[in-house]
């Protein structure tokens, strides 16, 4: 499914130059790391991937949701979404006479039972596509409703409809689901967000990475300058600091805020604390001089991949050049 997506995203930048990419799975985002809600400009730039392997892409904004579910909390999961596209109304779409329309590809995730599908009606609700490409499966209790389902009928709205049949079949020829290793598949994509961190050096195996990464120079955040949340749950204000550890993190600036949301500029793993120096040491693939305008650590429930962890004999991360300055 991932590599016919890539493929479909292609044929659309052939078609339109530049597209813009509106992510909503949080769980198996295509151009960020697990725990994203994106959007992302795509160019010719996607035509040089390889369809195998993840490509990572930097948003034009994004929020941080901090979990491979929106279960946890829809109605934030929903905000978020909706602002997106709120974002690409003013700044890219045709609505906009200033600017050059650009197409909104939007991608949603495979929850579509119970409080799934309730989201996935707001959310086309809201966004009133034009193309909507609907694939079943020989299950029927596994498929959407037929038809224009998210519309009531004083709707009278144009909508091209496209079901498809899933490619995948059983030795019966009925269309079936493949089982996927979602948590293998989220660390796949971890790890090709961090790789980025080595510019300088080839690394061919996650074993060498994660030797790299243990070895790599941390930024030295003061925490005095950090707001930090907690998404999902509370922290006893005594143990916030040993909750970080070892944790990954999404790098909020409050500076840059739009309709009352500060954006996020990525992710950073929490690599130690020095409790009387009163500084974090985080690795990011973020440039120095964007991470300087960060200011709020988002915690929430995306783990660094045990393979990043199970490092012998590494040069002690702790020891700092990089330096997070006030400013």
């Amino acid at each position: 499914m991932i590599q016919k997506l890539r493929l479909c995203l292609t044929m659309a930048v052939i078609l339109y130059k530049q597209v813009v990419y509106l992510d909503t799975d949080v769980g198996q985002p295509e151009f960020t790391a697990p725990g994203f809600i994106s959007l992302t400009l795509l160019d010719k730039s996607i035509l040089d991937s390889d369809l195998s392997i993840p490509c990572v892409k930097t948003p034009e904004r994004c929020f941080f949701f901090g979990d491979v579910s929106s279960k946890r909390d829809p109605k934030t999961y929903l905000r978020y979404i909706f602002t997106l596209y709120d974002y690409y109304q003013l700044h890219f779409s045709q609505s906009n006479e200033s600017k050059t329309g650009l197409p909104l590809v939007v991608n949603t995730p495979g929850w579509v039972k119970g409080i799934g599908y309730d989201m996935l009606v707001d959310v086309l609700g809201y966004v009133s596509p034009t193309h909507v490409v609907k694939i079943n499966i020989s299950a029927e209790p596994k498929n959407l409703p037929a038809g224009l389902f998210w519309l009531d009928r004083n709707h009278e709205e144009t909508v091209n409809l496209i079901e498809i049949q899933s490619a995948y079949r059983d030795s019966l020829s009925r269309s079936v689901l493949i089982q996927k290793d979602t948590r293998l598949m989220r660390d796949v994509r971890i790890v090709a967000y961090f790789r980025q961190c080595i510019r300088d050096k080839e690394v061919s195996t996650v074993k060498e990475l994660a030797h790299e990464l243990a070895s790599h120079t941390p930024y030295e955040v003061p925490i005095s300058i950090m707001k930090i949340e907690h998404l999902h749950f509370q922290i006893p204000s005594s143990e916030v600091l040993y909750s970080l550890n070892a944790t990954i993190v999404g790098l909020g600036v409050s500076s840059d805020v739009f309709e009352d949301l500060p954006s996020c500029v990525g992710l950073g793993m929490v690599r130690g604390i020095d409790m009387e120096k009163g500084v974090l040491y985080i690795i990011s693939p973020i440039a120095g001089h964007i991470l300087q305008k960060v200011d709020i650590l988002l915690q929430g429930l995306i783990q660094i991949p045990t393979c990043l962890l199970e490092v012998r004999e590494y040069r002690s991360p702790y020891i700092s050049t990089n330096v997070l300055a006030t400013s």
